[in-house]
Formats: structure tokens, C-alpha cells, sequence
């Protein structure tokens, strides 16, 4: 097996939507924010090369809407999903399954795209992996995350007949290997991945930066704060007790990170890039 970072890009989201309740006077010392109170994100995959087997976990914002849309988010860099993939020796037709943590646009966006003035799959010869609850969550979405969930990112799967469902007979991981959390979005996945002796878990919006590590750092953005900190919790602890290795998504300077048990609860035992491991 090997591992692959993938670099989709940068953008920005609002400080205090990302922090919740926590004051900028405190979260701004690891995540300083710009005139506008805008702190910059990554959007950071991961390939898994497995034999004849390439899975890519989430695939960032993509480059398919309008420039009103883009206008909000502020992308920049050099990265861009189709480039970084090229960069490691790999083409979009060589993905065999793509793993959407969940279907908020910065996680799917780029699984769809234009061609020809129609709407294409990125990845036409992959199985597009969600859950059947989430699925729903997403297609029928509730006002508060509507936005959030973008048709032109989402339906196509279905259209395509690309869509799986992950249950008890199909999954691209083991069934024990996938932890679901219902306190950002209803029943997003955080895979873990079991590499020379390490437990990598993949932390999408569960953990967005180590910034977020103290259990009160939930952001604004989740639909149930209060689930997110028991989630966070118990999912800190076992990472803490059993030295797994957390993939950051969103933090835009750290890849990976551990964590340790100390008097204050959970906190940052040191970060790293993921190739320390590789």
C-alpha cells in the first residue's frame, strides 16, 4: 500500500464561523485571519494505492460554479485536484473509488465537472462511496445546510449509476475501519486507514485543524454543537489511548498531528508531514 497527499487548493472561511462560540481573541493565535476575518483553509485529500485499487478520500471544492459563488470562498494557490494527481503519476481514469467523507461542496466539489457544456463525472471509471442516510440527509437537505449541498456536485452520481451506498456487504474499507459522526452532518464518515503499523484516520470536518483540538472549538457551520463535543470526545480519547495518526483536511500547515492526554484534557502532542511516515 501507498499513501498519497493530495493538494486541492486553498480558500477562506469566516474566523468566527469556524470557531463557534470560541472568541477571536483566542482562536486567532493559531488561525490568524485577514482584514475581512477570513482565515485560509486547505483542502487536502488523500490517495490510497492499493494493488490494482485507487481510492481517493474527497476531492475538494472543484472549479464548476460561477464566479459569484467563488467570489465568497477566495481560492488560491497552486494546487488544483487534476494536477496534484498528475504530479504523483496518476490520471482521473485510474481512480477506482471515491470516498465523499460527506457531500458538502468543499469535500465533493470536484468529483463533477463541465465538459462540452455538460455535466461529467471527474472520475468515470470510479464508484462514488456515500451512506444511504447520508445520502438523504443530502439530497433533501434542511434550510440551514442547503447551500451546503449543491445538486451539480451531488445527483449526477446517481445519474451516472456511479453511486454506492456503503452497508454491511459493500464497503471500500472494513466495517470496523469507519467511525460515524452525526454532530457536523448527519452520519459523515471518518475512515481509518491501517498503514505499517499506524491507525491513520482521516478526520474531514470531525477535527478541521489542530486548532480545533480543545473539545469547545466546534464550528458554527455544525448542525449539532452539542453532539460534535461528545463525538469529538470520545473519538480524542481513543486516538489519544491508542496513537493514531490524525490527517488534518482543512489545516493549511499541518498535514498530520497526534494527540496526548494531559491535566486539561486531550491536547496536541506534535504535528508532521504525512511522507514521515511513508
Amino acid at each position: 500500500m501507498n499513501l498519497h497527499v493530495i493538494n486541492t487548493g486553498l480558500f477562506k472561511l469566516d474566523g468566527g464561523a469556524m470557531f463557534g462560540v470560541v472568541p477571536k481573541s483566542i482562536w486567532q493565535k493559531t488561525n490568524p485571519a485577514d482584514e475581512n476575518n477570513l482565515c485560509t483553509w486547505a483542502m487536502r485529500c488523500l490517495l490510497i494505492e492499493d494493488g490494482s485499487n485507487l481510492l481517493l478520500i474527497d476531492n475538494g471544492i472543484g472549479d464548476k460554479q460561477d464566479a459569484k459563488f467563488f467570489s465568497h470562498y477566495y481560492l488560491h494557490g497552486d494546487d488544483s485536484l487534476i494536477k496534484s494527481l498528475n504530479k504523483k503519476g496518476f490520471a482521473e481514469q485510474d481512480v477506482t473509488d471515491m470516498f465523499l467523507t460527506h457531500l458538502h461542496f468543499d469535500h465533493c466539489g470536484g468529483g463533477v465537472r463541465y465538459e462540452n457544456s455538460k455535466l461529467e463525472m471527474t472520475f468515470r471509471n470510479a464508484r462514488y462511496w456515500t451512506n444511504a442516510d447520508h445520502w438523504l440527509w443530502a439530497t433533501k437537505p434542511n434550510p440551514r445546510e442547503k447551500a451546503s449541498f449543491i445538486k451539480e456536485n451531488i445527483l449526477p452520481m446517481e445519474q451516472s449509476g456511479q453511486l454506492y451506498f456503503i452497508d454491511a456487504s459493500s464497503s471500500p474499507f472494513a466495517k470496523d475501519d469507519i467511525y460515524y459522526v452525526s454532530g457536523h452532518t448527519d452520519k459523515m464518515m471518518i475512515p481509518k486507514i491501517r498503514y505499517k503499523n499506524h491507525t491513520i484516520c482521516y478526520m474531514a470536518d470531525l477535527l478541521p485543524s489542530v486548532g480545533h483540538i480543545p473539545l469547545p472549538y466546534v464550528m458554527g457551520y455544525d448542525t449539532r454543537p452539542l453532539l460534535t463535543l461528545e463525538e469529538k470526545e470520545k473519538f480524542l480519547n481513543e486516538a489519544a489511548d491508542n496513537g493514531y495518526i490524525l490527517f488534518l483536511e482543512h489545516d493549511p500547515l499541518n498535514e498530520c498531528c497526534t494527540v496526548k492526554h494531559t491535566e486539561k484534557g486531550v491536547r496536541l502532542d506534535r504535528t508532521f508531514p504525512l511522507a514521515e511516515i511513508l
